[in-house]
């Protein structure tokens, strides 16, 4: 066994899984028997968004590896390790439906995705049309990160879970603290044009009109997603509007290349984002960013507590060098949760193991989930934090190496993020 498995097995033998009633034993195992059961994730691993791509391999990999070092899932035929295979969507909806029938004809019964909201809905009702033409051949779609409301609500499915909180759960988050933001007058909206960008904005709109009426929103802009070079031009624009705060959903080098601008124009103000913690963000910013770069997630490294520490540095562990210092805890843990249902199931049809998510609970240790069973969406805490220098009080780590890090302002147990949900779940 591998140091980092060593190491991160120390660090996680206190973590326990509980399943609705079942049990999972985290029992080691160095030579699973039975043939692999392969998981594909379909991501974009070249083109605009290739680091994020890489980063999301990297976290879900670390899942897989931490299910086979306790002896993989097992089936009613026995043990079975994980396989993560990898296909490359280049981004791309069109190229991710290839790859999704690449994965029908290889019998991969997993489909992992989760960067662009616009792929997810594609990928959902084509594997809604081959679920029902080919019921020998199912295929279920694990979403770590597609945020689209609609995804768990008017067009949810049997067949889709997703393991992120939605935008409109993000967006009320950070309400919370916009709302006692009393510096704040004045948002500019800035944000992919896509479907999620224009969720972010519409939900912008209506978590301040409910929470902050007085905010005037000076700016409400979108751009093409991936394809813009120099985001000096909207900077202009923001410091034009007399903006107090932007609030944006950019994801990926949209977000890096956005920050990055406003450090060099020496932009004034605050940044409310989904994604400010993550790929490059805080070193393209630096000392610009700090009380001025405000994020939120379902978990971060200084969220705090002996556990949450130790699966972070058996992270760190795994994947030392400082540009691969992006864990997301969800992505791992969705891969526990997978492997939890399937051992609850004896089975990894499909079908049982879907039925077997459905109403799922799963507690780490620190970061206790369920995943509800109306619409196939994870309930589990939410984190706002802000950027400041490592090592004051509340940032006990950094973010690839640049010298800052996030330290929480507001943290919501899992009860307080419930959404609504209108979905009408039809079920095989």
């Amino acid at each position: 066994m591998a140091t980092w498995q060593r190491t991160a097995a120390a660090a996680l033998a206190a973590i326990s899984v509980t399943v609705t009633g079942y049990a999972v034993a985290a029992e080691r195992a160095a030579n699973p028997s039975g043939a692999p059961i392969q998981l594909a994730l379909i991501e974009g691993m070249s083109g605009p968004f290739a680091n994020a791509g890489a980063a999301v391999e990297r976290n879900l990999r670390f899942g897989v590896e931490q299910v086979n070092a306790r002896g993989g899932v097992k089936l009613a035929d026995g043990a079975h390790p994980l396989e993560l295979v990898v296909l490359d969507s280049k981004g791309g909806t069109e190229e991710a439906l290839t790859q999704l029938r690449a994965a029908a004809d290889r019998h991969i019964g997993y489909i992992l995705q989760g960067n662009s909201s616009a792929v997810a809905a594609a990928l959902v009702g084509a594997i809604d049309k081959q679920n029902s033409r080919e019921p020998g051949n199912r295929e279920l779609f694990l979403n770590y990160s597609a945020d689209d409301p609609a995804l768990t609500n008017a067009n949810c499915s049997f067949w889709h879970f997703r393991f992120d909180a939605h935008a409109g759960m993000r967006m009320n988050a950070l309400a919370d603290v916009i709302q006692r933001d009393k510096a704040v007058k004045k948002v500019y909206l800035l944000n992919q044009d896509y479907s999620f960008g224009h969720d972010v904005s519409s939900l912008a709109r209506s978590a301040l009109a409910s929470k902050r009426p007085d905010i005037a929103v000076v700016g409400d802009e979108f751009h093409p997603i991936g394809r813009v070079k120099d985001f000096a031009p909207y900077v202009a624009k923001i410091r034009a509007s007399g903006a107090d705060a932007v609030i944006t959903g950019n994801w990926g080098n949209d977000l890096t290349l956005l920050v990055k601008a406003a450090r060099e124009q020496g932009l004034d103000t605050k940044f409310y984002t989904f994604y400010g913690n993550s790929l490059g963000a805080p070193a393209a910013l630096g000392e610009a960013g700090v009380g001025h770069v405000i994020a939120v997630a379902d978990w971060h490294p200084n969220a705090g507590g002996a556990a949450s520490d130790a699966w972070y540095e058996a992270f760190r562990t795994r994947f030392p060098a400082a540009q691969d210092d992006y864990p997301v805890l969800r992505m791992s843990l969705m891969i526990e949760t997978l492997a939890a249902a399937m051992n609850r199931a004896k089975s990894a049809d499909p079908a049982a193991v879907a039925r077997a998510l459905e109403g799922i609970r799963f507690d780490n240790g620190f970061h206790a989930s369920w995943m509800r069973a109306d619409d196939h969406q994870l309930i589990q805490p939410l984190y706002v934090m802000e950027m400041d220098k490592a090592g004051t009080r509340g940032v006990h780590f950094d973010n690839e190496g640049s010298g800052f890090g996030f330290r929480t302002v507001l943290a919501l147990p899992a009860e307080r993020t419930v959404p609504p949900t209108v979905c009408k779940m039809k079920r095989p």
